[in-house]
């Protein structure tokens, strides 16, 4: 897969088959899409390409929203990308300029000149352009003009329920993660450095390794205990990870993303740890001493290794 960011240094593509959105979480729907972008660039000798936008449309449209937490960030979306096949992936910077080009003038300035599409695969709900008045009965009644066609995919459902990033970040922020990684068919993942905390999970036996979370708008599930595989390099672990304000050794403390990984010996300081998420265990909370603290560590270590074996 070739990844191009922005669109002035574009190659010429063979015989493009082109889908655009934000693809946030690349999930099961989006899946279809680009497999059905893929079919199509076979049967016609050509290219399947993805049209994407960082940063995300609603942080620059609203920039005052602080509520949009991301399924995955840039780097999380390319590798998705990579997986699935496809030949290209165009990321174009998101800005108050290019929202407010005529629906009309995207479709021609930026689609036509840039991509000279031989087929537009779009979601039933895609719409573009100033006002978001752009949708597929524009793309179609140009489509003779510019000697592209279109084709529509529908929405996609399991157990009849309709996919979409929405339902996946709500899902994560209720902590449903086994719904989300449904939904999603791929775990959801977090990525962090390890930092230097205070050292407290030695003192109670369990040295955990505390991640710093760099991307301010990616989403990190509610407090509480999870299941997860701890990537390390090339080598995977199984993981207690646990998100949340450590309210039985701090009165208000800021939230922390720790991870106790089994198994292990070793320095993780600096190191970039990728979380796997598995399933939720349990709900932070308070105990009343730290030997109830340490009874239910090693619960929640047990049903770890239960829940991975």
């Amino acid at each position: 897969m070739q990844v191009h960011k922005g669109l002035d240094h574009l190659p010429v593509f063979k015989n493009a088959v082109l889908t655009i959105g934000t693809y946030d979480g690349v999930h099961v729907g989006h899946q279809v899409i680009i497999q059905r972008i893929n079919e199509l660039a076979a049967e016609i000798d050509g290219e399947s390409v993805v049209l994407t936008f960082d940063p995300h449309p609603r942080l620059v449209l609203n920039p005052n929203d602080r509520d949009l937490k991301l399924i995955s960030t840039i780097d999380e979306k390319i590798a998705l990308f990579e997986q699935f096949g496809l030949d290209h992936l165009v990321i174009t910077p998101f800005s108050t300029a290019f929202a407010s080009m005529d629906a009309q003038e995207y479709v021609e300035q930026v689609l036509v000149r840039r991509f000279h599409p031989k087929i537009i695969v779009i979601g039933y709900d895609h719409r573009f352009g100033k006002g978001r008045t752009g949708d597929i009965d524009l793309l179609r009644a140009l489509g003779p003009q510019y000697g592209y066609t279109v084709e529509e995919i529908s929405v996609q459902t399991i157990d009849e329920i309709s996919v979409s990033s929405t339902k996946v970040r709500k899902a994560l922020l209720e902590g449903n993660i086994r719904d989300a990684n449904a939904w999603l068919a791929h775990p959801f993942t977090l990525h962090g450095e390890v930092v230097h905390g205070d050292k407290l999970g030695r003192t109670l036996g369990f040295p955990t390794a505390n991640l710093n979370i760099a991307d301010p708008y990616k989403l990190i599930p509610p407090p509480g205990v999870y299941a997860v595989w701890a990537d390390i390099g090339t080598q995977r672990y199984q993981g207690a990870l646990n998100i949340g304000y450590r309210p039985t050794v701090v009165d208000q403390g800021e939230l922390r993303v720790e991870v106790f990984i089994l198994d292990f010996n070793g320095e993780l300081y600096g190191k970039d740890i990728r979380l796997v998420f598995v399933d939720h265990i349990r709900a932070d909370q308070k105990f009343d001493s730290l030997d109830d603290l340490i009874k239910q560590m090693h619960k929640d270590v047990d049903q770890v290794r239960t829940i991975l074996s």
